[in-house]
């Protein structure tokens, strides 16, 4: 079980995720809606792993993702994007994000991800 940080604009997505993550005896220890609610949840959780998106208002999940791991370097990041972002995904993961996964959300692909980063 990990206490993870769901990050998403979209409040049916975060919605998506927390189900998935509580069915599998995950801790959904708060959700964030945009990149600076992120990085200030992650500073006052401290969570085992973030979900966190791309795409979003005031500051995006690539933004948020080098904000994250310049303070916390071992910080655990899995990149969250639509189809087709393939280019934004690449510079997640070039930022340091361990995975990522494709909306909508496959419950198995997503639990694999979560179970691959924090092995």
């Amino acid at each position: 079980m990990a206490r993870i940080l769901i990050v998403d604009d979209a409040k049916f997505m975060r919605m998506t995720l927390s189900n998935i993550l509580n069915k599998a005896n995950h801790d959904v220890v708060g959700e964030a809606e945009n990149g600076i609610m992120a990085v200030e949840l992650f500073q006052k959780e401290r969570p085992d792993l973030v979900t966190l998106d791309i795409t979003m208002p005031e500051k995006n999940g690539i933004e948020a993702l080098k904000e994250i791991k310049e303070q916390y370097p071992d910080a655990k990041i899995i990149m969250c994007s639509a189809m087709g972002q393939q280019k934004m995904v690449v510079e997640a993961i070039e930022a340091g994000a361990k995975d990522f996964i494709v909306k909508p959300f496959d419950e198995n692909r997503v639990l694999e991800a979560i179970d691959r980063v924090l092995r």
